[in-house]
């Protein structure tokens, strides 16, 4: 339930352009009716009093709020609603009640953003799912545009990878759980210096966010970061969002962002806990080079697993017949050698894990790659 008054008003914010798209209206198939209205200064579920917009995605807005009971802050991500919607917050439900429902007390859960409350809200015409979660800092994504360089350099590196297997090995050998969604922007820094949240909110009493007013009971706020932490209070790495987790060892389907996706979920075999680590190998050349390992496009630009598939074999080769056979999909690029068959035209590019590796040399390089080769 939602305790509010949508007449939130500030005359010193700076009221943006009507004609112009702000923020959530810039993303892709942004539906009005599918977020909710969140006005700073209303209270949720009678104690969750809104400061301030920290940030919104395709699928909710987040909010720091004040706890006004327990006189702390917390993350307020309200969901928006249509039917895909309504699946990946089950799903995070659900993943939620599972791992909550484990007695183990694993080093990994440390590195997995935790849930506090769940409930619903009334939205004009259907209802909006609220978690509440502990405040987060910049993503690894943010942290790393923030070089010069567009790179994390080699110890930030291994104090992610090291926070991010941790969480991986609870996820996997312990809840049984497939993540599937490992990106830059899903990977947090939890907040050590808890003096940036009281510096939010006086912030926002100050100089309040820009906004735009659509009427009068529905505005869109401009998002504010939280500043940097004193000294070297940076908080861990944090694992987030399991809208797209899965439970147990053996599933099928379409999963993972395009770039990170693994090749039997491009062959629609039957995927596990692996998927995750490939994604991961992946993701660190995103993190550590500074670009993508795959590009997976044809020549005119569209998404193309075909020649995804042809960048895997240029780095690593072909796969082995009895991984073939797992599906009939391969034969689409494979013949019953194994041979690549250049379908569509699509060559197997000439390039090697070496060349495309350009920041380390000698021993240092030769060491990264065994690593991200497992």
């Amino acid at each position: 339930m939602s305790f509010s008054n949508p007449r939130f008003s500030n005359t010193r914010a700076i009221r943006k352009n009507h004609s112009q798209a702000f923020e959530e209206e810039k993303l892709p198939g942004y539906h009005a009716d599918q977020f909710y209205s969140v006005h700073i200064g209303e209270t949720f579920n009678s104690k969750y009093k809104v400061l301030g917009k920290l940030g919104y995605g395709a699928y909710s807005t987040v909010w720091l709020c004040r706890d006004t009971k327990e006189s702390g802050y917390v993350a307020l991500k309200v969901c928006t609603r249509d039917e895909i919607d309504s699946l990946r917050y089950h799903r995070e439900l659900k993943f939620y009640e599972h791992v909550s429902s484990l007695n183990w007390q694993h080093r990994g859960q440390a590195y997995i953003r935790g849930l506090l409350e769940a409930f619903e809200i009334n939205g004009p015409a259907v209802k909006h799912l609220c978690l509440v979660q502990p405040p987060m800092h910049m993503s690894i994504q943010e942290l790393q545009r923030q070089n010069p360089s567009k790179r994390l350099n080699k110890p930030i590196l291994n104090w992610t990878l090291v926070n991010l297997f941790h969480a991986l090995t609870f996820l996997h050998d312990e809840a049984q759980v497939v993540h599937t969604d490992i990106n830059p922007s899903n990977i947090m820094l939890s907040i050590d210096d808890e003096s940036l949240l009281p510096q939010f909110e006086q912030a926002e009493a100050e100089n309040p966010s820009p906004r735009k007013v659509i009427d009068e009971t529905r505005t869109i706020y401009g998002s504010r970061k939280l500043g940097l932490p004193k000294g070297l209070l940076w908080g861990q790495r944090v694992l987030c969002d399991f809208g797209e987790a899965r439970t147990g060892q053996s599933h099928k389907g379409l999963i993972q962002p395009e770039l990170y996706r693994a090749p039997e979920v491009l062959f629609n075999m039957e995927w596990s806990y692996s998927v995750d680590i490939w994604n991961v190998a992946v993701l660190i050349w995103d993190l550590f080079e500074g670009r993508h390992l795959f590009h997976a496009l044809d020549e005119a630009q569209d998404v193309s697993a075909t020649d995804h598939v042809a960048e895997m074999v240029g780095y690593l080769g072909v796969p082995p017949l009895e991984y073939l056979r797992h599906s009939k999909v391969t034969n689409n690029v494979f013949d019953e050698k194994g041979h690549w068959k250049s379908a569509g035209g699509v060559a197997v590019p000439e390039m090697t894990v070496e060349q495309a590796e350009i920041v380390l040399e000698g021993e240092e390089k030769k060491r990264f790659l065994m690593f991200t080769h497992g």
